[in-house]
């Protein structure tokens, strides 16, 4: 019998036995309830300790500062042109709160483009500071002398940031470190006589020079708050000083922000199709899980009120090696008390994790929820998807302290509104339309606010394609 006989032969044998495809019609099938990709572990919502507000708005008190100005510069490049946007220069110490546009522009038109070398010396310790260098691109590193006379890295500068500041305000300035260029830089640079040029025309301008070189007189801690006059180790009856506590005159105010969409059903697909799952039910819940991982990007990354852009700049710092590794990461946690944890991609974790592997160290690993989390120093290492990767395959770090009683970040919500299925989320029915269709309001209210600028930083430029 050839091979095709026999297959007609099988295909012409009679049934058995109730087939598959008829079986089913007759059978329950056990499902899943409707799956979703986009849902993530959504760790800092689960770990941010929430503050129920009143009135959609949470002001944060803090003593009195006297603001030297902390922020980044921006730039604009065209073609090989590289220029600063003049507004930006009042994030300079001496520019701080300046807002005569005229006068900005024109110290924007004075810095000079130079493109540096890496390894050059830009600036050399001791030796007189006559220049400002605003750094728009690339990476620089603050060295030192170290107590037995050997170099000692003070930290590594990135675009947007700035050094020689000093020389603007104080014309016996002298360098007080080396300045390094670690990669190429473009630099912009603004001689303080050019400075002085334009101060000597501008009324403005020499009276602000003049309130804010005033400003290192008046009496501060090392934190630059209005400091509280005390009396220790005394005997005797001397005088003692007379103080108050001073406070900002302007808080910053947080406003709930908002994330809502309409959801909406056929009332038959409500009606008829509603088991052994109802629909409504899974309709909602995954919205509200959309809602959520929204939610935690927002916090992430608004621009008003998400972590990496309210980070202070002096609590944001670089790797030394581009990768982050152990050193960087006891760098991060130094620069406050209490770190209770770190947010991170998980590439930058498997980054991190490659960098331990070099050094033959093992992290310890903590039980969460039934996840084993890892920690360094004893501080868990979250991973948050939520934190961009930008082109050049770089992300960052944070470091949170949270908690009100420990001045930290706190998460912020208006717990009690109408319809609510959980604290600060509420369904709102809103009727059904001339379609029949039924639709439902599902609305998210949040914030957050750092109480105290050291309760959060940032480990910038985090490399995480290098795998030598």
């Amino acid at each position: 019998m050839s091979v095709g006989e026999e297959v007609r032969t099988e295909q012409t044998k009679p049934q058995q036995s109730l087939g598959t495809a008829a079986a089913r019609n007759l059978a329950t099938t056990t499902k899943s309830v409707p799956q979703m990709q986009e849902i993530s572990s959504r760790w800092l919502l689960r770990m941010l300790p929430w503050v129920d507000i009143q009135g959609g708005t949470y002001r944060v008190n803090r003593r009195m500062t006297f603001a030297v100005g902390d922020g980044r510069l921006t730039f604009v490049k065209t073609g090989d042109r590289v220029e600063v946007i003049p507004a930006e220069l009042g994030e300079l110490p001496a520019l701080r709160s300046y807002e005569d546009e005229e006068v900005l522009f024109e110290i924007a038109r004075r810095c000079e483009q130079r493109e540096i070398p890496a390894g050059d010396v830009i600036a050399s310790f001791g030796s007189p500071s006559d220049e400002v260098y605003l750094l728009a691109h690339g990476r620089v590193e603050k060295v030192g002398t170290g107590p037995y006379g050997e170099d000692e890295s003070l930290g590594v500068l990135a675009d947007g940031a700035y050094f020689g500041d000093d020389a603007l305000l104080n014309e016996d300035a002298i360098w007080e470190y080396t300045a390094r260029a670690l990669t190429a830089c473009t630099v912009l640079v603004l001689p303080r006589q050019e400075f002085e040029q334009i101060a000597e025309r501008s009324d403005t301008l020499r009276e602000h020079l003049q309130q804010r070189r005033s400003i290192p007189s008046q009496r501060s801690n090392k934190y630059g708050e209005k400091e509280i006059d005390l009396s220790s180790g005394h005997s005797g009856e001397p005088d003692i000083p007379h103080t108050f506590v001073d406070y900002e005159a302007r808080p910053r105010e947080y406003e709930l922000s908002v994330a809502q969409t309409v959801l909406r059903i056929h009332t038959r697909v409500a009606d008829l199709y509603n088991q052994p799952m109802n629909q409504t039910e899974q309709q909602i819940r995954l919205t509200v899980e959309a809602l959520k991982e929204r939610q935690e990007h927002e916090l992430i990354n608004n621009r008003d009120f998400g972590l990496l852009h309210n980070c202070e700049y002096d609590q944001r710092i670089q790797p030394h090696d581009g990768v982050p590794g152990p050193d960087d990461l006891d760098e991060l946690l130094s620069r406050r008390r209490g770190t209770k944890m770190l947010l991170a991609h998980p590439r930058a974790i498997a980054a991190f994790g490659r960098e331990l592997n070099k050094r033959g160290l093992v992290p310890e690993t903590i039980d969460m929820a039934g996840n084993r989390i890892p920690t360094w120093r004893g501080v868990p290492i979250f991973p948050c998807n939520k934190i961009p990767v930008s082109d050049a395959r770089t992300t960052s770090i944070i470091a949170l302290r949270t908690g009100e009683a420990d001045q930290g970040v706190i998460g912020l919500r208006a717990s009690g509104i109408p319809d609510e299925i959980e604290p600060s989320l509420s369904v709102r029915f809103m009727g059904i339309n001339e379609q029949a269709i039924i639709k439902y309001l599902v609305t998210a209210y949040y914030s957050a606010a750092v109480l105290v600028p050291d309760a959060l930083g940032v480990l910038e430029n985090v490399e995480i394609g290098r795998w030598r």
